[in-house]
């Protein structure tokens, strides 16, 4: 199946910009979340370099992001930049786990690959890969058990729609 980031694009689109007054835009070279502003009447998700991957994760900060914090640029959410120190890497990795099970849970109703990302090719360590994946497994699990949140069940039904995927399951979330 082959995934076209315009399709991505305007299905985000047609599922909530009326409601939300968001669209999904095609960026550079680093993601960012734009509130409407003076130049813009519209907030903007803007994901890097027309990456399919990298716009299912910024869609999925969307997702956690309230209503307050979708007033804010990149949501208001602290980043510390690639080079992390373990201890600093431990805590972007908590603050991930739950944007990266949104993302998962995406990306399996699209029939689209998907890997963590610790985001930290230049640290000083290597992070735990597959430890990191092991608790967004755990965060995937139970947010299938509870039932996905209004925003993440509705681009999930329109991603599956569009892709023909089946109703998703537990089984399908296996760790690598």
């Amino acid at each position: 199946m082959t995934h076209q980031i315009q399709d991505l694009i305007s299905i985000f689109n047609q599922t909530f910009f009326s409601q939300y007054n968001t669209k999904l835009v095609r960026g550079d070279d680093e993601p960012i979340y734009l509130p409407a502003d003076s130049d813009y009447d519209y907030h903007r998700i803007i994901f890097a370099r027309g990456f399919y991957a990298s716009a299912l994760h910024e869609i999925a900060h969307w997702c956690v992001a309230g209503p307050e914090r979708r007033l804010l640029e990149d949501f208001g959410y602290w980043y510390h930049p690639d080079g992390r120190s373990e201890q600093v890497q431990a805590e972007f990795e908590q603050v991930e786990i739950r944007p990266q099970a949104y993302e998962w849970i995406l990306s399996m109703s699209a029939g689209f690959g998907f890997t963590v990302s610790c985001d930290n090719l230049n640290g000083n360590f290597e992070p735990d890969r597959l430890d990191f994946m092991q608790k967004v497994q755990q965060e995937v699990l139970a947010i299938l058990q509870q039932g996905l949140p209004p925003r993440v069940a509705k681009l999930s039904q329109a991603l599956r729609v569009f892709y023909q995927v089946t109703p998703l399951t537990k089984e399908q979330f296996i760790v690598r």
